[in-house]
């Protein structure tokens, strides 16, 4: 059951720009402790070092974040 400050936090949340709605979403996340914590982080740094490596091979190109960002915003 959700409260009235909830749905008027998320409200709010969802009116923000792409960028900081990901920021809200990460500090929401890791204000949560449990034991698969660390294993998750460090299975998204490892994915995150591949994915650099396989652009400095030239497997793929980069988009800027504002390019990734507006193909959302107009979805």
């Amino acid at each position: 059951m959700t409260s009235q400050n909830t749905e008027r936090i998320l409200s709010d949340a969802l009116e923000l720009p792409p960028i900081e709605r990901a920021d809200l979403i990460e500090q929401l996340l890791s204000s949560f402790e449990f034991p698969e914590r660390n294993t998750i982080d460090e299975l998204w740094a490892k994915e995150a070092e591949d994915r650099i490596d396989a652009y400095d091979r030239g497997e793929f190109t980069a988009r800027s974040a504002k390019e990734v960002f507006d193909r959302i915003e107009r979805k």
